[in-house]
């Protein structure tokens, strides 16, 4: 058996594409527009990860919310530092939502409301300001 991919529905394929490739780093590898179906399947990766990916499914004429019966849990990255991860969303405008004060896990939430979890590669980081001492914010 070989895992595949996660799909994630997304709203705006262009405002999902700045948050997933733009701040958090991933990198499209391939995209396929099916004109009969009126949608756009946009698969990315993690740079040096060749086999899991995520594929953005975008329905072109849909309205802008799939409501709750489309939950999905959340994608999980490690980040070689999540310190510098955290701050380039932050100044994206991202909202940390579970700041990384153990230096090891954050949470942060897409255009589309999807839970990422970040994860500090290897050993957690020594806790540092502004993380340790930074609230949790809504739901992740």
């Amino acid at each position: 058996m070989e895992f595949l991919h996660s799909m994630v529905r997304v709203r705006d394929l262009d405002e999902s594409l700045h948050f997933f490739c733009d701040l958090l780093g991933l990198e499209e590898v391939r995209r396929k527009e099916v004109e009969s179906g009126e949608y756009t399947l946009v698969f990315l990766k993690a740079p040096g990860d060749d086999q899991a990916t995520v594929e953005l499914t975008y329905n072109w004429d849909v309205p802008d919310t799939y409501g709750n019966a489309r939950n999905f849990g959340h994608l999980a990255f490690r980040v070689d530092d999540i310190y510098e991860t955290c701050q380039r969303l932050k100044e994206g405008g991202v909202t940390i939502n579970r700041p990384p004060s153990d230096g090891y896990m954050a949470f942060v939430k897409s255009p589309d409301d999807i839970s990422v979890e970040l994860l500090q590669k290897g050993d957690p980081l020594e806790p540092k300001e502004p993380w340790k001492s930074m609230d949790k914010t809504g739901s992740w």
